[in-house]
């Protein structure tokens, strides 16, 4: 039976993953996400006719793997299957996007609805039959609900890591590539060329960053994802700093709700309750223009100061040299937050930042070490397709793996196709 593989999204790039199985008994779309632009315009997949499909599957709630789907639900009645968690923080997810840069979509409220209504969900390790196709969601230790892919068809078996880690986290645990046989591999490759520093020096750097600027009547801002990350330092700091006065705002709030609902996909849920329980959430702009004002740890989206509170935030306490700016996301180029790191200021012609600054790897992806284990550890592989990384990493991360396993590699661009 021949299989094509055709790259519709992060192929030597990182976000807007989209990948296209084709085959004689059906066609298996593995995530349809967007990219962000400078001016918050979503960057599209290359397209795929809805009628063409038998199944999409999504591995996570991050805009860049699940932000393009309800697109395909214009007209369209095509299932797709996620895990429970990952169905209900993409609402949330998809509907800040319409919220934001909906004048740019080409899809509204009523697509993300039929999305929703085609949708099924399955736990880990629990087989589906679909179009003659038999697929798995594997747990990926990336963040709470996210998955990878098995797809058996025939005599083939692809395994797609969407992300992945394989360290262990207060949220999710590693990766869990135990027992899987499959002759392809589709990984990401988004840290191909390095290893991240080991996560407990970081958190006890990060923690004593935090309380040197509190002991100096500081206030802390900690700009972070809404989804994953945020919910990462929250349970660090209840865990670490139960007494110090921490709030949270913006959508962080709704996520880590949902989250608690789904405590069975938590690594160690009683953290997140113990964060929601003696932390405070932002209750309105009352709120938030009397709390930056006093010492303590605020935070909020957006990662990389691309809008929400901490844009509002940073603005208020940029020149105060007892303030502190803690970075704790990946800083696309282009963004607010890499103009900080790199140029001492969060926007163009703008102030130059006075407040203490620092930025901590808190990184949910695997690094290269990680990255190499997985690939060792699945049985019968005959070759791996790097998506999901800049070429240069990728290209790296290729030559890595035909030198220490030796089978054949692919560093595919957009609209590539491998047959297998």
């Amino acid at each position: 039976m021949s299989i094509t593989i055709k790259v519709l999204g992060s192929g030597r790039e990182v976000g807007r993953s989209a990948i296209l199985v084709q085959s004689p008994r059906g066609n298996y779309l593995l995530d349809y996400g967007v990219s962000i632009s400078e001016e918050n315009v979503p960057i599209l997949p290359l397209s795929v006719a809805p009628s063409k499909l038998s199944c999409v599957v999504i591995t996570h709630a991050h805009l860049d793997h699940v932000g393009a789907a309800p697109m395909l639900y214009i007209s369209g009645r095509v299932p797709l299957l996620t895990t429970p968690l990952t169905r209900d923080i993409s609402e949330v997810m998809i509907e800040d996007m319409l919220k934001i840069s909906g004048y740019y979509l080409p899809f509204e409220e009523l697509e993300l609805r039929n999305m929703l209504s085609n949708t099924i969900t399955r736990g880990y390790r629990e087989p589906i039959e679909i179009s003659g196709a038999t697929i798995e969601l594997i747990y990926s230790g990336h963040i709470p609900g996210s998955a990878m892919v098995k797809l058996c068809i025939g005599n083939r078996t692809i395994l797609y890591t969407g992300d992945v880690n394989t360290i262990e986290t207060r949220l999710v645990g590693p990766a869990d590539t135990s027992g899987i046989e499959a002759d392809t591999l589709i990984i990401e490759g988004t840290y191909g060329d390095t290893d991240h520093p080991e996560r407990s020096k970081v958190e006890e750097k990060f923690i004593e960053t935090v309380l040197e600027v509190l002991d100096d009547g500081g206030t802390v801002l900690i700009p972070a994802f809404s989804l994953g990350r945020s919910q990462e330092i929250l349970a660090l700091l209840a865990e670490r700093l139960p007494h110090a006065p921490v709030y949270y705002d913006g959508m962080i709030r709704r996520i880590t709700e949902i989250m608690l609902s789904y405590k069975s996909y938590l690594n160690r849920p009683e953290l997140l309750e113990k964060a929601v329980k003696i932390f405070e959430p932002v209750r309105g702009w009352e709120m938030r223009k009397r709390i930056w004002r006093e010492p303590c740890i605020i935070v909020a989206p957006a990662g990389m100061l691309k809008g929400g509170p901490s844009l509002y935030y940073i603005k208020r306490m940029w020149s105060s040299r007892n303030n502190a700016i803690i970075l704790v996301s990946f800083q696309a180029p282009g963004t607010p937050g890499r103009m900080l790191l790199k140029e001492g200021t969060f926007m163009n012609g703008g102030p130059r930042l006075v407040s203490r600054l620092e930025w901590f790897d808190f990184s949910s992806h695997a690094g290269i070490s990680g990255l190499l284990s997985i690939v060792k550890s699945i049985k019968g592989l005959e070759r791996v397709i790097i998506v999901h990384s800049s070429e240069d990493t990728a290209e790296y991360m290729a030559d890595r793996i035909r030198e220490d396993i030796g089978v054949d590699v692919y560093v595919p661009a957009n609209s590539d196709e491998i047959t297998i």
